[in-house]
């Protein structure tokens, strides 16, 4: 980036990378996990691009640096913002209140106010950045008041928004005291991206009852002659990246490891999600846990291993599941396990890519059970691994996937019954009937990749017209 400026940039809450101290002490970066950067890394390369973000660490300044061909614009952040704008607005009022209000929202305004001051450092630091009639992508429910902010200081840029988690409908979202703010601020971009068809139409029709623009189908007509287009791009996986690594010697043997490490059981159940209360881990635990105690299944033939990751350590809402589930799991060892034979493998730690290759590879039955998900990525992930066609995924109805995972055993995480039948019904099912599943949802996952998804969403953005014009987009 010689010039200083940037053909195309992305805007994200955090960095692509993660510091990492090294042996000797010194500071190194390496790349975060995750689709986002999978996707966007080739973009950014290819046209000198520039990745806006917080690098992790509150109260410090870093100046802006390389990493494997994509330039980082470091934004700081004091340890008062993470507590209120990040920890707070971001992830105790909006994510609940996105999320069907699973945890009850939480209204503060000295959390708003932090939350519109930073996304204002994150506009003013894109509008530095991007060259003149640019392409700036803004991602997700931490950043959206960021559109309409740089379409003020640079109405010459072409802006798109992508929201990963659900929208919610009018009733929810209504409860929030600046939700014409959020509106208006989405409103800023030429493209608003959703997971699934319903948000899109969420906003459209929040947009027309709450601020009184003119709407048609997909598409928001703005009093200055400006259109909005508000569509689904459901996101994806690098599934070829997951398949060649599930396929690679060491991540067999690791397999057939954590198999033998847990007494080779018949059946080995799997749960990985992050420590969340959306991400229903008391339900599933309480079926597989309610199977064992009644007989329907045996604790010698039967394991269930929960992956929880840690998150949010410090949001009281997230200490309460992590002291919830950790009662839980201990209840159902303690009433129904044996020595050496426990029935749940709790692991509340995070891994490698390839050790979550290795797990993937070693399930039999995957429990993905979400009270509500904007997609969730780890049952593409656990789909793409398995080129063998066997294994069953149990997956839950109100998660975007399941529009597109549609051979899976669907669920209603919310109904304990319904999902000890469906988990019995995964376990005891022929493998020629898993196999069938299997291959229309492998179909489905190889051929719609992360690569794909933000093809689909760039392609569309530049197709939009000029960004000077004054006529509407036609539909």
């Amino acid at each position: 980036m010689a010039s200083g400026l940037a053909e195309f940039v992305v805007i994200a809450n955090r960095l692509p990378v993660d510091r990492i101290i090294g042996p000797d002490g010194e500071t190194m970066w390496r790349k975060s996990p995750g689709g986002l950067v999978t996707a966007l890394e080739p973009v950014i390369r290819r046209n000198g691009g520039a990745w806006i973000g917080w690098h992790g660490a509150a109260n410090e300044k870093l100046a802006p640096f390389s990493y494997e061909g994509m330039n980082l614009i470091p934004v700081p952040l004091s340890d008062e913002e993470v507590e209120d704008y990040y920890e707070g607005f971001s992830n105790a009022t909006l994510w609940p209140l996105y999320h069907d209000v699973v945890a009850p929202p939480e209204f503060h305004r000295e959390w708003w106010d932090a939350y519109v001051r930073v996304n204002r450092r994150f506009a003013e630091r894109a509008a530095k950045v991007a060259k003149k009639d640019g392409t700036v992508w803004v991602q997700d429910y931490q950043l959206q008041l960021v559109p309409s902010m740089l379409r003020e200081l640079r109405p010459d840029l072409k802006i798109g928004f992508f929201l990963h988690i659900p929208f919610p409908p009018t009733e929810l979202f209504q409860q929030l005291p600046w939700r014409r703010q959020i509106l208006e601020g989405l409103l800023g971009a030429d493209l608003v991206g959703f997971q699934m068809p319903g948000a899109a139409q969420n906003f459209v029709r929040l947009v027309r009852q709450r601020v009184g623009h003119k709407t048609h189908r997909d598409t928001v007509y703005l009093p200055d002659g400006r259109s909005v287009l508000a569509k689904a791009y459901p996101i994806s996986i690098d599934a070829a990246g997951f398949e060649e690594l599930a396929r690679t010697p060491s991540v067999l043997a690791r397999a057939a490891e954590i198999r033998e490490s847990l007494g080779n059981p018949k059946t080995l159940l799997l749960g990985i999600d992050r420590l969340d209360y959306t991400k229903g881990l008391r339900q599933r635990l309480r079926a597989f846990g309610e199977l064992i105690t009644e007989g329907a299944l045996h604790v010698d033939d039967a394991v269930f291993v929960q992956v929880a990751t840690p998150s949010r350590e410090r949001v009281n809402q997230y200490k309460i599941l992590r002291d919830d589930i950790n009662r839980l799991v201990g209840r159902i060892n303690g009433d129904v396990g044996r020595i050496g034979q426990q029935p749940v493998t709790y692991l509340h730690a995070s891994y490698p890519r390839e050790e979550m290759a290795a797990l993937y590879r070693a399930a039999d039955v995957m429990v993905v059970t979400p009270l509500r998900d904007g997609m969730n990525l780890v049952a593409k992930e656990y789909v793409a691994c398995r080129f063998d066609d066997r294994g069953a995924l149990v997956l839950s109805e109100f998660a975007g996937a399941a529009s597109e995972l549609k051979s899976a055993y669907t669920v209603n995480p919310h109904d304990i019954n319904g999902m000890k039948q469906m988990l019995l019904a995964a376990i005891n099912a022929s493998p020629r009937e898993n196999a069938r599943r299997m291959k229309a949802m492998r179909r489905q996952v190889m051929e719609n990749d992360i690569e794909l998804w933000a093809g689909n969403f760039l392609r569309e953005l530049n197709a939009i017209r000029d960004p000077h014009a004054k006529n509407p987009r036609p539909v």
